[in-house]
């Protein structure tokens, strides 16, 4: 099943080995209840609770491809979801640090990727308009949910010459933007394709 999904997003465009071995060995299956394991490996978003999804294969390996992670990248990761975003990160070799803003869904994400062994991940419960200034700054920023437009403190966390991935616009649709920091006030932004993301919401929800 796993190769099936990995054949279906070569044919959609995914060309990057590095990501697809990623998503290969990241055993999806994992961040799904028992009772729907099966949807696991289909190309779709699928619910986990809190109104929130664990986002389309496809989605997931755009993002990692668009965002270009190398091993020694430490990326921040805005919306730590069921925390399978941030496992195909770590296996890349990035050191991460993802944010959740909903207390029930950060300790379930903490807790089974501690159980899955990876200690090149650190979750923070906290409000991701915020980032994380302590772990700052980062050579990446991957964001996982739609926001307005680009969060300033996002921007200011960010290396020069560092990339961020985030798709931007209404509560419709977004743009996924691909923004490279040129200097503390320039960037170059690249506009791809549309897509649909659960909004990104200031705050934490204990």
């Amino acid at each position: 099943m796993r190769r099936k999904l990995l054949r279906e997003l070569a044919q959609e465009g995914i060309t990057d080995r590095r990501v697809l071995d990623a998503m290969f060995v990241v055993p999806r299956h994992l961040f799904f209840e028992k009772a729907f394991v099966e949807k696991a490996y289909e190309n779709n978003a699928f619910p986990i609770g809190e109104g929130q999804t664990i986002s389309q294969p496809y989605t997931v390996a755009y993002q990692t491809q668009l965002l270009n992670v190398q091993a020694t990248d430490k990326v921040l990761e805005i919306g730590t979801g069921s925390g399978y975003q941030a496992c195909v990160l770590a296996e890349m070799g990035a050191r991460v640090i993802t944010i959740e803003r909903n207390h029930k869904l950060f300790e379930k994400a903490r807790q089974l990727i501690a159980q899955l062994g990876y200690q090149n991940i650190t979750v923070v419960f906290g409000d991701g308009y915020e980032g994380a200034p302590v772990y700052a700054p980062f050579d990446k920023i991957l964001v996982t949910a739609a926001a307005p437009q680009v969060p300033p403190k996002l921007f200011e966390q960010l290396k020069t010459g560092g990339v961020m991935v985030i798709p931007v616009g209404n509560d419709d649709s977004q743009n996924m933007l691909k923004i490279t920091k040129l200097s503390e006030t320039d960037y170059k932004e690249e506009t791809g394709p549309m897509f649909k993301f659960v909004p990104m919401l200031k705050g934490k929800i204990d």
